[in-house]
């Protein structure tokens, strides 16, 4: 599978980067390719690491504004124009999505991912990785959209949440 991960490009504390490293690592030993954003630095960089030191393949889709930060060695490397073009094709060339920790850009891709599954522009599936209880808010807000019937569809046919990396592929099946 081409499993499309967001996540951040910040440096973060062990408690994010061992769990994200162990799930890359597993992703790798599966024979997965990660498709990423294509940065060499923070928690991108240790995704892109563990895939890569465990056999999978890489997958980077970086933006011209950040093309000094692109990973060098990745097995392929495109360089978009902008964000928007990033994001569609990320989602274009994977058979499945898994959210990591992150920021605003990390949330933006989620939320555009999950936009386009409800209105049915792709089903792929959507696995959010809740290292920590990061996620937690999020889970919640589903939760209330769901009740409050701002979802047409139930929050679980649009994503599901994992505790570690191994429920994540396992929810992937992969």
């Amino acid at each position: 599978m081409n499993i499309c991960v967001f996540c951040s490009a910040a440096e973060l504390d062990s408690v994010y980067t061992d769990a994200a490293r162990e799930f890359a690592e597993l992703l790798g030993k599966r024979g997965h390719s990660l498709v990423w954003g294509g940065s060499d630095s923070g928690l991108m960089k240790v995704v892109a690491d563990g895939v890569q030191e465990a056999g999978g393949r890489l997958i980077g889709i970086s933006v011209e504004f950040l093309r000094d930060v692109a990973r060098p060695n990745a097995d392929e490397m495109i360089i978009t124009a902008d964000l928007a073009e990033r994001k569609a094709l990320m989602l274009d060339r994977a058979d499945a999505v898994v959210v990591l920790v992150g920021g605003t850009g990390t949330l933006d891709e989620a939320t555009e991912i999950l936009e386009l599954r409800k209105h049915g522009m792709h089903a792929k599936p959507i696995v959010v990785l809740n290292t920590a209880g990061f996620y937690d808010g999020l889970r919640q807000q589903m939760a209330r959209m769901e009740a409050e019937r701002f979802l047409p569809i139930p929050a679980a046919d649009l994503v599901t949440f994992a505790d570690d990396g191994p429920q994540a592929l396992e929810l992937l099946g992969a």
